[in-house]
């Protein structure tokens, strides 16, 4: 459930609370506290154990880690064959530049 879907949810609770208390009397100070936990019975039955075990952050990095799409195994092989490959090119492009250029350092300056 996202912040603002949450942050809705908390409105609307609030309100009905204010729309029940105001339709009968208050008979005690228990009934005006306010509700606690704003998650529904199914999520905390989900989470396992009302998020005691787990804190919130923890269940928001899964949830959003489910989310990603993740590359097949395929795509991981080929990507790292792309990487491989243009890492020894630049390595070779550059060793090679460096070599020239020092090269033309012992021919030119150090003469």
């Amino acid at each position: 459930m996202g912040r603002e879907q949450r942050r809705a949810q908390q409105r609307a609770e609030r309100r009905q609370q204010r729309q029940q208390g105001t339709g009968r009397q208050k008979s005690s100070s228990r009934s005006a506290a306010p509700a606690m936990s704003t998650s529904s019975p199914a999520e905390t039955a989900r989470r396992g154990g009302g998020g005691l075990l787990r804190p919130r952050w923890a269940m928001d990095i899964i949830s959003e880690l489910k989310k990603v799409t993740w590359p097949s195994r395929r795509e991981v092989m080929n990507l790292t064959v792309v990487v491989i490959v243009v890492s020894l090119l630049l390595g070779t492009v550059l060793g090679t530049a460096d070599l020239g250029f020092g090269w033309l350092v012992e021919q030119t300056i150090l003469r």
